[in-house]
């Protein structure tokens, strides 16, 4: 008979544990690979393996903002690899999925991506990632609030603002001047390859910030320079947050959902006061960290999310369109 899944995956785990504290003590405790398609890919001795992971099969519905940020069709691994030989154990994890997808429909289609989600300080990993044709498309970022600013800094209540700005929350009546400012967030982004600005994104954007404007004290904030908007943060409360939470270790944890600046006015301090006024907001409400994504190859926001406190957690690895997949 045939091991069960938790029989192979306990020990596993058990041993990823231990190695991502060693590693980064803000990941969370690796849990059991979800099932997903049905499919356990395992590497290492027989009965006893060293890697285990499993695979699962998205597909988008048109209309969504889910599909602005990625391909439509999505294949996600998750794998958990214990050692002592990573690279190895992840490659042969990476070969046996390979093998896996090659048998779906529509290989070829363009609006397909394979994605791994790896610990950004997993070092080991990285070599067997971009062997297989994957390549680091996005990051989950983490900023833990025992680094928040002392009150009075920088768009904080009360501090000092660039001149002429002003940064507020958001209201229902501001509608109109944060979904273009969110919009312009995602045309830039598509310039990477991650995003992508499909035809209904305006929409998809505007029904998001609907609701969250109509309720009660919206972490959304507006910023204006002479009563024009020319930036928005929009974050989740850890309540509407608790979908990306187990990404973390510690929690509450709150999500930064959006940052966008106009243009013209990038560089000029406004994401800044807008950062620091959400995270002013999340250490009333007791937050232990906030987490953000952002696109690894766009040039300003790695340097500016550093600057705001926030570091890689984890490293959305992609190959995309599926086909690439080696």
């Amino acid at each position: 008979m045939a091991p069960a899944h938790d029989d192979l995956t306990g020990p596993v785990i058990t041993q990823v544990a231990r190695r991502w504290q060693a590693l980064d003590p803000l990941l969370p405790e690796p849990s059991v690979p979800p099932d997903g398609c049905g499919q356990l890919f395992t590497a290492g001795p027989a009965g006893a393996p060293t890697a285990v992971a499993t695979c699962n099969h998205w597909t988008g519905e048109p209309g969504t903002l889910e599909m602005c940020w990625g391909a439509a069709r999505r294949f996600g691994l998750t794998a958990q690899v214990a050692g002592p030989d990573v690279t190895g154990g992840l490659d042969a994890l990476l070969s046996a999925w390979r093998d896996h997808l090659a048998a779906q429909p529509g290989l070829d289609d363009p609006d397909t991506a394979a994605t791994v989600s790896w610990p950004s300080r997993d070092v080991e990993g990285v070599a067997a990632l971009l062997h297989h044709g994957m390549q680091p498309m996005a990051v989950v970022a983490v900023r833990p609030m025992h680094r928040s600013a002392p009150p009075g800094r920088l768009g904080e209540p009360g501090g000092e603002l660039p001149a002429g700005l002003r940064i507020r929350r958001a209201g229902p009546a501001d509608l109109d001047a944060v979904v273009p400012l969110e919009h312009e967030v995602i045309r830039y982004d598509a310039w990477f390859g991650e995003v992508i600005d499909r035809p209904w994104t305006a929409d998809a954007l505007r029904a998001e910030a609907a609701a969250a404007l109509a309720g009660d004290e919206p972490w959304v904030w507006l910023a204006e320079r002479d009563g024009q908007p020319v930036g928005v943060l929009h974050a989740q409360r850890p309540a509407d947050a608790a979908w990306i939470a187990p990404l973390a270790g510690a929690g509450p944890a709150a999500y930064n959902l959006l940052t966008g600046v106009s243009p013209a006015e990038r560089g000029a301090g406004v994401g800044a006061a807008l950062t620091a006024r959400f995270h002013a907001a999340a250490a009333v409400a007791g937050v232990a960290l906030t987490l953000l994504h952002h696109t690894q190859l766009n040039p300003r926001s790695v340097p500016f999310w550093s600057q705001q406190g926030y570091r890689p957690l984890w490293t959305i690895w992609e190959a995309h369109p599926l086909s690439i997949l080696r």
